[in-house]
């Protein structure tokens, strides 16, 4: 596609004329974007912005598919033949949070680096790898547990590219809607947890890919025995991987503006506010993706009558669609705000479970349970906007100068920060069973957690004459 030129204005440097044109010798990159700008929004910017986060939140939601496979996998291995305990099923869980987070430290500096479209393209393809191996491996109840371990490892592709997207994304959109567009990408991006633990019982059920897919397993469970195809979990997901590759090779975009080298970026490590942001992220991101990963597990372990993926998949799809939503509150009242009532609420909630988890034997249980845990799915959706909505406003503040390319560094590298929370969560759970026969200690914790994530949002941001407030 080829841009034509336009005459723009722009206060601070007046030049006669900008140019969007294509780089002749780079494919995809567009120089000269100028978001801020009424008029370049109106007749250019807006709807190159909104074909790249189109494609780039399919993008994410498949990278959030490949990286959550796995608390849908392990409920049903056992039935399947695999002779693992609960302790290595845990773990199975936990590994792709671990492996995702720390990609996520490189990939929150790659997008300034190779270009926004580029990375795309290579860590969209790179979810292939795991998969492929996830199709393979599950039909063979001989399969050792280090290929397992290796498996999960390789689905922390999914995990990293979130860093990168957030990032990308937020060079496109003017800082009066970054909130909504973010809330957008992460959002519709985090259904993919949901959509995974929603589809696997459907998928699993039916031979989709005849010969091709692979055999049958036989599943076994309390007397009760059917054919099942594991395999599909992974296979069902290969089509769309590749077409939104190809999508986002002819579809998206790379900005000249947005380049920058590591040593550029690397300030951020200076910066207070990129460290207290990052622990308020680990409250609401870090929950977010780590209870995605253990309640189908919990649920299996708290209450064995009940149907792990029957319900799983209802907090996590409730709290990626409260994350959409949360991005356009936080424009409209400020992130500090939302952030601090998201916390106070998450508090509540968890309370909540620790007090269901305690009862666990009356009929009302299970039901409060799960209520709470939808109530802390919601609270962390909403938090998860509102604090990457707080970052710009942040760092426009204090730094106008390299406010755009050090916020945007500072989104990658906070959600690499937050991911860990995939590891940490689920670890917590299977630490505090192991150690009290119970997951409530762990809740305590988390507690304890949210209190103090809500005294740093309230003294830093939310308080009347507070250094950075937004």
């Amino acid at each position: 596609m080829n841009y034509p030129a336009r005459k723009i204005e722009n206060e601070n440097r007046n030049p006669p004329s900008l140019q969007m044109v294509k780089d002749p010798g780079k494919p995809g990159w567009i120089q000269n974007w100028n978001p801020e700008d009424p008029e370049f929004w109106r007749t250019t910017g807006k709807i190159i912005a909104q074909r790249n986060l189109v494609i780039s939140l399919s993008a994410l939601f498949l990278a959030f598919v490949v990286w959550m496979v796995w608390s849908t996998i392990v409920i049903e291995l056992p039935s399947v033949g695999f002779k693992f305990t609960t302790d290595q099923l845990f773990w199975l869980a936990a590994l792709p949070g671990l492996s995702g987070a720390t990609l996520r430290i490189f990939y929150a500096f790659m997008v300034p680096i190779y270009g926004g479209r580029n990375f795309t393209v290579a860590s969209t393809a790179s979810l292939l790898i795991p998969m492929a191996g996830i199709g393979f491996a599950v039909q063979n109840p001989e399969t050792p547990y280090s290929v397992f371990l290796a498996l999960a490892l390789l689905c922390g592709f999914g995990g990293g590219n979130f860093a990168s997207s957030m990032s990308n994304i937020s060079f496109f959109y003017p800082k009066a809607l970054k909130g909504t567009a973010l809330g957008l990408n992460g959002g519709l991006g985090n259904l993919g947890v949901s959509a995974v633990q929603f589809l696997t019982p459907w998928v699993i059920a039916i031979g989709l890919f005849g010969n091709m897919g692979g055999q049958p397993q036989a599943w076994a469970k309390e007397g009760i025995s059917k054919s099942i195809w594991l395999q599909n979990t992974a296979w069902v997901w290969v089509p769309a991987i590749v077409a939104v590759t190809i999508a986002a090779w002819f579809g998206m975009s790379n900005l000249t503006s947005a380049k920058a080298s590591f040593k550029e970026q690397s300030v951020i490590f200076r910066r207070k506010h990129n460290w207290l942001t990052s622990l308020l992220y680990l409250g609401t991101f870090g929950s977010f993706i780590g209870y995605s990963a253990a309640l189908p597990l919990l649920i299996k372990t708290s209450f064995p009558l009940m149907s792990p993926l029957k319900y799983a998949f209802i907090g996590p799809l409730l709290g990626a669609l409260a994350r959409s939503v949360g991005g356009v509150l936080a424009d409209k009242v400020g992130g500090a705000r939302v952030t601090f009532f998201s916390f106070a609420t998450m508090t509540f909630a968890a309370a909540g479970v620790l007090y269901f988890l305690g009862v666990k034997e009356e009929p009302y249980a299970f039901t409060g349970f799960l209520s709470m845990f939808i109530l802390l799915f919601l609270m962390s959706g909403f938090g998860n906007a509102s604090t990457y909505r707080m970052v710009p406003v942040i760092f426009t503040k204090l730094f106008p100068e390299q406010a755009v390319k050090e916020s945007a560094a500072v989104l990658g590298f906070i959600s690499a920060v937050a991911a860990y929370g995939a590891f940490i969560i689920p670890k917590t759970f299977g630490f505090a069973m192991a150690k009290t026969g119970s997951f409530q200690a762990a809740f305590m914790g988390f507690i304890v957690y949210y209190l103090i994530c809500m005294g740093i949002t309230f003294w830093y941001y939310a308080r009347k004459n507070a250094e950075a407030s937004c």
